[in-house]
């Protein structure tokens, strides 16, 4: 399933180089600039030939890791002794390496190829064989030689010791455990753990049956897998007999499967069955609703270049709550083992965000971003939870208030879900009951029942949101029903805007506002309300531990990985200012918190007295790089600066404790407001609520422009697309966008042109040129003998990026194409282009048909931005049609319709339509001309 990518450079981004910041080019000097970092190297942008076929990796890895589990089983069950110490870790380290990284790569290249199912699934299952690795790991670290600790009464009531034991041990009582308590309730949690991924994996399968027959024997072995693994930890060795054999088929569907994909992506052909055809329509799931459908529509055909991560998003927030549920009713006795699963299972709800940036949309990016870091935070303060004292845990979450940020923040999202649809916003308004339930100020005695029973219908909703989001996605339709939009996006602008002096002005939003600046407000919004504490706080031990997890992972890990969108957003100034407050909470946490539960020495506190005066130093710059961008940042970065100033004074033990707390409560509210704004700016692009103006204006130097190898013309003027049809109607061969790639046009009218194109690009003689029109409605007027299906068939691919292959015929000079008849196609076929792109298609309607062939050279990756064309082909053309980067990296499929009366078409190039998608529209047509 083909889709656009680019290179990147993070984790797999090592092996494919991202080249997201490219800018769309609107005048000479933004090209000339192009031009002088050569940006478009032949380098950037591989068809997707280039990325082979990820489902080879992602069904290997499930079919070895399922194989490494059934060795383990079947031991287990011949000998009757389960795997112990080494053993165990071995095999955990095995899991994570090939059922996790291996599997995570072959997700993230399915996204690249515009698969939604394959994307979901593989790093939702790099996500279930971590977790089960980490927890083989902790089975055999449990098995070490006993350790003698000290071990608080609360942890002896979670081991359920008996009455008389207890009572006769002091709070910190000496005995012998297997090692600390972080092992204990590993089956627990192992079980609470494996049951969300059983519903999950029993939904992937069955929406994988809407692809083909292969996937749903791989993912429902799993499923069935993963019942008699969780029976195998509580019954006898019967379950992990049946466990074994259902791996064994795991591995054998695995095994064929990667076969049959390693065939078609070498051979670009189905050699083995199992692809292609589905077990069912996924359209006979449902009735579309128009809106949707429409509103569907158009968001694809903007955010083509990657598989939506809505339901990989949804998958996350199923797992995560299902597991709090269980630990909050009493099942799970302590978080040890249970923070190692939400740690996984977020990595995975970050790389949603992180593909959700990719496509341009910053709503899901914050959403998942915001909910990746509350998982985050919530395990690892629970984790510190079930390692204090019961006397000390009530007085160290009393004085905590950084709850009160992800309040604020989730009614940030449902205010900008306003503008999706009703599943949207219940699923942000379960959020927020969520963030409620785990206010600190709550009691214990119903802080638990509340928090499980909101995880409980958080992850009812979160199901529903993954079933729905996967299979509407697949379909391209809301076949399952979401809800209409809460409010039109007319009210929803007419209410934001009323706080605006002049409410008619739509201020265009600037290019120096990124998608993730929601996420960086909220990341440091947490932090700081976080860090708030008054000075009887700072003696609490409990306050400290219970503070790191929320300072250090919103501060510092969460911001990080905002600094890597900002990077890739192309902003001017990236990612300074992110970074360096990465480096500021890191060190905020390490003095304030760890400092004073190590008690460091004066001299070690006199490091951090320079380390401070550095950061003021740096922050007084980061304030005039804010001056470029909004009076809002600005603000933000001048209260940094007084935090800041208190810090100092902290190390050197002269802290105001009234100012820092007023700061930190003063620069939390400003994020809020930036979140807020920066969010719903975004989704409307345009500036709804102020951020107000930037106060240094940037000085545009307007440099001399070298000469270029060829005339270009920009998109957005008709007078460019004029000179550009002139010059194809004298005779000349330009490079020109399409909805796919750009490619190289001579008019019909002109031969010598068309003889020309093969000469360009080096192409071989044999390989023919197609042609291309604006509508089907050419077609009509040159009245082809084309049979009602075929009629029905373009009609439902055209305008598009599919190709047929029809006969040839006298009608083909009706169309226009005449003097070229002998040029274009085959003696007896030709190919006809209909691009959805309305610059192709004016051009065509003044030109006449257009012979069309890809701008690269013969053999070369194809060009996908204006500058790649001018670079490698501008000495050979008489002109280029600048319209930035295109909208795909891959070329049109290809299709031979030749035998469509007999009731078959052969995918002779499978381009940026999946062979699968095209095989359905045609199935759909046959069934309505019956």
């Amino acid at each position: 399933m083909n889709s656009s990518y680019k290179q990147e450079d993070l984790f797999i981004e090592s092996l494919l180089q991202l080249s997201s910041s490219s800018v769309r080019v609107s005048s000479p000097v933004s090209l000339t600039q192009l031009e002088n970092k050569d940006l478009m190297a032949s380098s950037d942008g591989f068809p997707a030939s280039f990325y082979g076929e990820p489902g080879v990796l992602g069904m290997l890895s499930n079919g070895i890791s399922a194989f490494l589990v059934l060795l383990q089983n079947f031991h287990t069950a011949h000998t009757g002794t389960a795997p112990a110490g080494v053993e165990n870790i071995l095999a955990g380290v095995h899991l994570i390496l090939i059922g996790g990284v291996c599997q995570l790569v072959a997700g993230m290249l399915s996204f690249r190829k515009y698969d939604h199912l394959s994307g979901t699934a593989f790093i939702g299952y790099a996500a279930l064989w971590g977790s089960y690795g980490a927890t083989r790991i902790y089975f055999g670290a449990s098995a070490q030689t006993p350790t003698i600790i000290p071990f608080p009464a609360q942890m002896m009531n979670n081991l359920s010791l008996s009455t008389n034991m207890t009572s006769n041990m002091s709070l910190t009582t000496t005995m012998v455990i297997p090692v600390c308590h972080v092992c204990l309730s590993i089956k627990e949690t192992a079980i609470a753990g494996l049951v969300p991924y059983i519903l999950l994996s029993f939904l992937l399968a069955f929406c994988s049956a809407t692809v083909n027959y292969i996937m749903p024997l791989v993912f429902g072995a799993i499923t069935a897998t993963l019942v008699f693994e969780a029976v195998g930890l509580v019954a006898s060795s019967w379950a992990l007999v049946v466990s074994g054999v259902l791996e064994l088929l795991i591995l054998i569907f695995a095994i064929y499967g990667s076969a049959a994909l390693l065939g078609k992506g070498l051979t670009q052909r189905l050699v083995l069955k199992g692809f292609g055809t589905p077990l069912f329509n996924v359209l006979l799931l449902g009735t579309t609703n128009s809106g949707s459908v429409q509103r569907i529509g158009q968001e694809k055909k903007k955010n083509t270049k990657y598989a939506e991560p809505m339901a990989l998003g949804f998958f996350c927030d199923t797992v995560a709550p299902f597991i709090f549920a269980f630990y909050s009713f009493g099942y799970i006795k302590s978080f040890g083992v249970g923070v190692a699963w939400v740690s996984i299972i977020t990595v995975a709800q970050l790389f949603s965000s992180y593909y959700a940036h990719l496509r341009q949309d910053c709503y899901h990016t914050t959403k998942f971003g915001l909910h990746a870091t509350y998982w985050l935070i919530k395990a690892w303060d629970e984790f510190v939870l079930s390692a204090l004292e019961d006397g000390k845990v009530a007085s160290g979450r009393e004085a905590m208030v950084g709850n009160w940020f992800f309040v604020m923040a989730g009614v940030v999202l449902c205010i900008g879900s306003l503008n999706t649809d009703v599943l949207e916003l219940i699923h942000n308004m379960l959020f927020v009951l969520l963030t409620l339930s785990t206010i600190p100020q709550i009691a214990l005695q119903g802080y638990y029942i509340f928090f499980g029973v909101a995880c409980s219908l958080f992850t009812a909703a979160s199901l529903y949101c993954t079933f729905s989001r996967l299979i509407n996605t697949i379909a391209e339709k809301s076949l399952i029903p979401v809800g209409p939009q809460p409010i039109s996006s007319e009210m929803l602008k007419k209410a934001l805007m009323c706080c605006r002096a002049n409410q008619g002005d739509q201020e265009a939003l600037p290019q120096t506002d990124q998608g993730s600046d929601a996420l960086f407000y909220i990341s440091n919004g947490v932090a700081a309300l976080s860090a708030l504490h008054a000075r009887s706080s700072s003696l609490n031990p409990a306050f400290l531990h219970l503070t790191v997890p929320w300072v250090l992972i919103s501060g510092a890990i969460i911001q990080a990985y905002v600094s890597r969108l900002q990077v890739t957003g192309g902003g001017r100034f990236g990612s300074v200012i992110p970074t360096i407050y990465v480096a500021v909470w890191a060190t905020w946490t390490w003095f304030r918190f760890s400092g004073n539960l190590l008690q460091l020495s004066a001299e070690p506190a006199y490091g951090f007295t320079a380390g401070a005066i550095a950061l003021l130093v740096i922050n007084a710059f980061l304030m005039l790089i804010a001056a470029y961008r909004n009076l809002v940042l600005l603000f933000l970065t001048s209260v940094m600066e007084v935090v800041l100033v208190c810090f100092l004074l902290s190390t050197l033990q002269r802290l105001p404790y009234e100012l820092e707390i007023a700061m930190l409560a003063l620069f939390s509210t400003i994020c809020i407001y930036g979140a807020l704004a920066s969010l719903v700016n975004c989704i409307f692009s345009h500036r709804l609520l102020p951020m107000g103006p930037h106060l240094i204006k940037e000085k545009v130097r307007w440099e001399s422009v070298p000469e270029l190898p060829c005339p270009v013309a920009y998109s957005r003027l008709t007078s460019s697309l004029m000179k550009i049809a002139g010059l194809l109607e004298e005779g000349g061969v330009c490079g020109i966008p399409t909805d796919t790639v750009y490619a190289l046009s001579a008019s019909c009218k002109n031969p010598r042109a068309i003889e020309n194109i093969y000469n360009i690009k080096d192409r071989p003689a044999e390989k023919p040129i197609c042609i291309c029109i604006s509508n089907v409605e050419q077609l009509v007027a040159a009245k082809p003998p084309f049979s009602p299906l075929l009629w029905e068939f373009m009609r439902n691919v055209y305008p598009g990026g599919i190709s047929c292959i029809v006969s040839k015929g006298d009608w083909l000079f009706k169309l226009g194409v005449g003097p070229a008849y002998d040029r274009v196609g085959t003696k007896d076929s030709i190919m006809i282009r209909v691009p959805d792109h309305t610059v192709t298609g004016h051009l065509c309607d003044i030109t006449g048909p257009l012979a069309i062939t890809s701008a690269n050279p013969s053999g070369e990756p194809d060009s996908t931005h204006h500058t790649m064309v001018i670079n490698r082909l501008g000495h050979k053309l008489q002109g280029v049609l600048c319209d930035g980067d295109s909208n795909e990296v891959v070329a049109s499929t290809v299709v031979n319709c030749l035998k469509i009366d007999e009731g078959t078409i052969t995918i002779v190039r499978e381009g940026c339509v999946p062979a699968v998608k095209v095989h359905q529209i045609f199935e759909r047509v046959k069934s309505t001309m019956v």
